[in-house]
């Protein structure tokens, strides 16, 4: 159990407000605790009435990362978060989508003035190699014409000290790169800008134009890597994500593209 005291209420107006004229592009929803702000849109998915919808939850008690893993998360002291993103018809979605949404979160901490930034594919954002958000995305099928996802985020604001996140060789948070973390109020509302900026691009260009600063931000340009699961090992050079998202990686003897995110990208050692 945290041994953080009671966090103040959330406050939406706040958000909205530092939104300014961006506020009317989002419908904000609030809930002190549910299983999975991910599972409850898309259980529960809004009707399209032309805003994002997103849903902030304090507490997740079967908050889900990738591959099934659990994600955790502290009252007032993460914020947890999922957004309805609809795109237009003919929008490659979902080719780099989840890479996009880690350059938004990436340019929004480079922003507030984290350092060390870097972008591991396909969905994490690590600062000095330690994380400190994930990225869950998960589409909604058979919806109609409309293509859309469910874009869920988790951003440690201020960990307890004594945390232990199964799987994960180290983590950080923004208390520990910043001094003092921001509101889960004003964290939501620069996240928000920055997906609102990005995704439009992306659904105007696709990935291929947003490629070159995901580039810069790649965790382990240049470096050797193992890519595990799915029932196979591949060792090489990571050179970086493909114009449609794809991990490229030089081998002996080819450059292998990986397009599934079921599996598990390491450095080698």
């Amino acid at each position: 159990m945290s041994s953080f005291p009671a966090p103040p209420p959330f406050d939406l107006t706040a958000v909205s407000t530092a939104l300014g004229p961006l506020a009317s592009a989002f419908s904000l929803r609030w809930l002190e605790t549910c299983a999975s702000t991910n599972a409850e849109l898309m259980t529960h998915t809004p009707a399209d009435d032309g805003q994002v919808h997103v849903l902030i939850a304090g507490a997740q008690t079967a908050g889900r990362g990738r591959r099934g893993r659990q994600w955790q998360s502290w009252p007032g002291h993460s914020l947890t978060f999922s957004a309805l993103w609809r795109f237009d018809p003919g929008v490659p979605a979902p080719a780099g989508l989840s890479l996009v949404v880690g350059l938004a979160l990436a340019i929004t901490l480079e922003k507030l003035g984290v350092h060390g930034v870097q972008l591991k594919w396909p969905n994490d954002v690590l600062v000095h190699g330690r994380k400190l958000a994930g990225i869950l995305i998960e589409l909604l099928p058979g919806r109609g014409p409309t293509p859309a996802a469910v874009i869920g985020i988790g951003i440690n604001l201020q960990l307890p000290p004594d945390v232990s996140i199964p799987e994960q060789a180290g983590v950080t948070d923004l208390a520990a790169e910043l001094g003092t973390p921001p509101r889960q109020e004003t964290m939501l509302a620069a996240v928000l800008g920055e997906l609102h900026k990005l995704l439009d691009t992306y659904a105007a260009a696709g990935f291929d134009a947003l490629r070159g600063a995901w580039q810069q931000r790649n965790a382990f340009a240049g470096l050797p890597v193992r890519i595990s699961g799915e029932g196979k090992d591949i060792t090489g050079i990571c050179l970086g994500a493909d114009e449609d998202g794809a991990l490229l990686i030089r081998t002996d003897h080819e450059v292998s593209r990986i397009l599934s995110g079921e599996v598990s990208l390491r450095p080698v050692t």
